[in-house]
């Protein structure tokens, strides 16, 4: 009986190390990505820092209301945005720049009462700073 149970035990780990070996190999024969807690990940997630990030566009986009944070007026606020968060409104094709993706997706809960209050306030703050345009 022990030496039944020593074979399965055996047996057991000499497959579970097959395994592994086969799973840190890709189809194509090279290796699978490091384990997530190796010094190779580590260095990796460390090299890619920020990823999350928004990308500035190549190219200076310009927006609505002066490439102003639309949630930002709502609130009598002039934010600047460098559009790499944007909408585009279906309707007119405007597009409109935002600061944060929290602003946008707080934006996008109700676009029109947001433009709408955002346009009155666009007009007030312009009238306020003397600027016409």
């Amino acid at each position: 009986m022990t030496r039944l149970l020593l074979s399965v035990l055996l047996g057991y780990t000499l497959l579970a190390v097959a395994g592994h070996a086969r799973a840190a190999t890709t189809p194509q024969g090279g290796t699978a990505a490091p384990h997530p807690d190796s010094a190779a990940a580590m260095k990796a997630m460390a090299e890619h820092e920020g990823i999350w990030k928004a990308v500035v566009p190549p190219v200076k986009m310009k927006g609505a209301f002066g490439s102003h944070d639309p949630i930002g007026l709502v609130a009598g606020k002039l934010i600047p945005a460098d559009c790499s968060l944007n909408w585009t409104n279906p309707d007119t094709h405007e597009l409109y720049c935002f600061s944060s993706a929290t602003s946008l997706v707080y934006f996008l809960d109700s676009p029109q009462t947001y433009l709408a209050q955002a346009r009155k306030n666009w007009r007030a703050l312009r009238r306020e700073s003397g600027k016409t345009r």
